[in-house]
């Protein structure tokens, strides 16, 4: 072969041999030959529907001691959700467990003690299971410099001094009984509250000199009254728990504001409040 062919041969053959690793690049081929792999292009899915906005009223029932607390996070939770109306139904837990008890329409329900939230539960009234959200703690509410030099428990006894409680079916009239209890108190109330909100009346319109009650209770009453601090041996811890309600109207709003309540956002407004952390 004379050199002007040989050099077209090779020049040949080197083109042929960079087309076919330029096909193998792009197409997946084997470099060794065969068949070009076949190329797969990605499909996207249907894109999935945005979820729909929260709307409509959301009933919640709540313990009364959480008035000014549930205030604030029923604001912040509306802030968060604009279309939702948030209605609040403040009372007694005792009160509160026997409207749900007795068919009426809710959404969730707080309460300040487990107990009361048990017969809901048992009930088969509510969805999934109830969760801690706070605690609290006991004072005794006295008038604004405390007159009177209560200190304790046992000034309670002292025949000069007008004692309100919570009803024994009340949250806070058990606590308080508990705490007498423990420490071996015996207090003879003026009267029995129905919630722990009207043991706090009381003594700010000077109708009673002294009531126990809770510490946000006492920080909710803005210098009306005064609390006075029990010894960590005859306290009790108040738990609060939260449940979403089986037949809740709005179920979505109700799953989104008991998720809210338990979020940093919420746990802040309780401590400000004077509330403590769930256990």
């Amino acid at each position: 072969m004379n050199p002007s062919k040989a050099r077209a041969a090779a020049l040949l053959a080197l083109l042929s041999f960079t087309a076919a690793c330029a096909g193998w690049s792009a197409r997946g081929a084997s470099p060794n030959g065969g068949s070009p792999a076949p190329v797969v292009e990605a499909v996207p899915g249907p894109a999935s529907p945005p979820p729909r906005p929260l709307n409509g009223e959301l009933t919640v029932f709540a313990a009364a001691s959480l008035t000014e607390a549930f205030a604030a996070i029923a604001q912040a939770f509306s802030h968060a959700h604009p279309e939702v109306d948030v209605l609040l139904n403040l009372a007694g837990s005792q009160r509160l467990a026997s409207q749900v008890l007795q068919g009426a329409p809710a959404d969730v329900l707080a309460t300040a003690d487990r107990a009361q939230l048990a017969a809901v539960v048992e009930a088969g009234l509510i969805r999934g299971q109830p969760q801690a959200f706070a605690t609290n703690s006991l004072q005794i509410a006295v008038e604004p410099g405390n007159p009177l030099g209560i200190v304790g428990l046992a000034d309670l006894t002292r025949g000069d001094i007008v004692v309100v409680l919570a009803a024994p079916a009340v949250p806070a009239g058990r606590y308080a009984a508990e705490a007498l209890a423990t420490a071996g108190v015996t207090a003879t109330p003026a009267s029995l509250e129905t919630d722990v909100r009207g043991v706090v009346a009381k003594v700010r319109l000077g109708e009673a000199d002294a009531g126990i009650v809770y510490r946000s209770d006492v920080q909710a009453a803005d210098g009306d009254v005064e609390g006075v601090a029990l010894p960590a041996a005859s306290d009790v811890v108040a738990v609060y728990p939260i449940a979403l309600l089986g037949d809740a109207p709005n179920p979505a709003a109700a799953e989104a504001f008991v998720d809210f309540v338990t979020s940093p956002e919420a746990q802040r407004i309780l401590r400000d409040h004077g509330f403590g952390p769930a256990p």
